[in-house]
């Protein structure tokens, strides 16, 4: 499960069996973890946090896109 960025209190990161999906990241806080499309950045699971956390993570999301695809498809060589 690589961390491909951090920023405040949330950690972005892969799993290595999801290669044969979309490009997406999850996120993880504390006990809560969400699931997020990449292209076009869109909640997939919320993963217990509420909707104006959601909110703030996608536009982490969406402020790293390019950053976070580019981390994607090096990590799956797509």
């Amino acid at each position: 499960m690589p961390t491909v960025l951090k920023s405040g209190p949330y950690r972005f990161f892969f799993f290595a069996g999801d290669w044969n999906e979309p490009p997406h990241v999850h996120i993880e806080r504390d006990d809560r973890v969400a699931k997020f499309w990449l292209d076009p950045v869109r909640l997939q699971r919320s993963g217990r946090f509420d909707r104006m956390e959601l909110r703030r993570i996608k536009v982490l999301i969406e402020e790293h896109s390019t950053f976070l695809l580019e981390a994607w498809h090096g990590y799956f060589g797509h």
